[in-house]
């Protein structure tokens, strides 16, 4: 398993999982729905202006969009910035926050269940139990009390917002090979401005200056960066692996809750920590490995020249590892350990 990716993916669940519950103090006031749209505009705004501020040319840049990539993109962003929310703002008006925090954790099965069925990614029994820890750690860290439902609705809607995003999950790994800025600048800059019209056209106020910057700043870090990372670590682990270890999200919120937010240290929170870390280990510790056959592809990413970038250059091609160019994969037939990352795609 790449450690490094594993990193990136915990890396991106720490950082949403942290502005979990610093979203908690900001929906005093401001609108659930309006924070929705200042979360992810200051995750595109904040991107933006990092994208102007820092060099992105040169050898080992990451390479742009293609115009290939624009489906992928505008469906995971129907799907993950736009429905999921809409969904989940449905779901909230008629359902409890227990109930609402249990059903919000099959986003993780969900993403698996796409990207295993839909999406023919490999797995096997040790990834499946390492996903059901996972989850059970989840369940059991939002699972307080006794839990409410006034009618069917709420429920429903907030499963078909998990669904949602477990569908962007996987139409995200299709341009997780390009610039993974870019993707998530484009999401923020298309999907909060949804959101924010959305929630003004429901009635809500437009909400305190200071509230509103601090809401940015909180989506640049929680949604935008943590984005970023994800991106990156789909391109190594693949999607549901890549989601399960986003799954320890409620997990490393709670965790970091307990010295910024005072909270105690439960019984409860180290239950989960110990289902989450068994589900954790279960799938660094996965050895998959098999003769498999790489088809010919041509395509554009940021690489070194590996035992899967043997390919030749001509003059215009840049200097330096690791660089981005256009270069083919030739049809390649051998056997290592690996994971279902961008270039195994293969069937099993």
């Amino acid at each position: 398993m790449n450690l490094s990716a594993v990193a990136l993916a915990l890396a991106s669940a720490a950082l949403f999982g942290v502005s979990t519950p610093l979203a908690k103090s900001l929906l005093g006031s401001v609108d659930p729905w309006l924070l929705a749209g200042l979360f992810y505009l200051g995750s595109g705004v904040g991107l933006a202006l990092a994208r102007v501020a820092l060099p992105r040319r040169g050898p080992g840049a990451e390479a742009a969009l293609a115009a290939h990539d624009i489906p992928w993109l505008v469906g995971a962003i129907l799907s993950g910035g736009v429905i999921g929310p809409i969904l989940l703002m449905v779901g909230l008006t008629r359902t409890d926050g227990t109930t609402a925090s249990l059903l919000l954790t099959v986003e993780g099965m969900a993403t698996a269940l796409i990207a295993w069925f839909a999406f023919r990614e490999n797995f096997d029994r040790r990834i499946l139990a390492g996903m059901g820890f996972i989850v059970a750690g989840a369940v059991v860290l939002a699972s307080p009390g006794a839990a409410g439902v006034r009618d069917l609705t709420g429920p429903v809607a907030i499963v078909g917002a998990c669904i949602a995003w477990g569908l962007d999950n996987n139409l995200t790994r299709n341009v997780s090979l390009a610039d993974p800025v870019q993707v998530a600048m484009i999401k923020g800059l298309t999907a909060g401005p949804v959101n924010l019209a959305l929630g003004f056209a429901g009635g809500a106020a437009l909400p305190p200056l200071q509230a509103s910057v601090l809401a940015a700043i909180v989506g640049l870090f929680g949604y935008g960066v943590s984005l970023v990372l994800f991106v990156l670590a789909l391109r190594h682990l693949g999607t549901a692996r890549t989601g399960a270890y986003f799954s320890t999200a409620p997990f490393l919120g709670a965790a970091v809750s307990v010295p910024l937010l005072g909270e105690a240290v439960s019984a409860q929170l180290l239950a989960a920590g110990a289902l989450m870390a068994a589900g954790v280990w279960l799938h660094i510790s996965e050895r998959h490995g098999h003769e498999h056959r790489h088809e010919r592809v041509v395509h554009t990413h940021r690489h070194v020249h590996d035992e899967h970038h043997r390919h030749g250059h001509d003059h215009d091609a840049p200097a330096g590892e690791p660089h981005s160019h256009e270069h083919a994969h030739v049809p390649l037939v051998h056997s290592h350990p690996h994971a279902p990352d961008s270039h195994h795609r293969h069937r099993h």
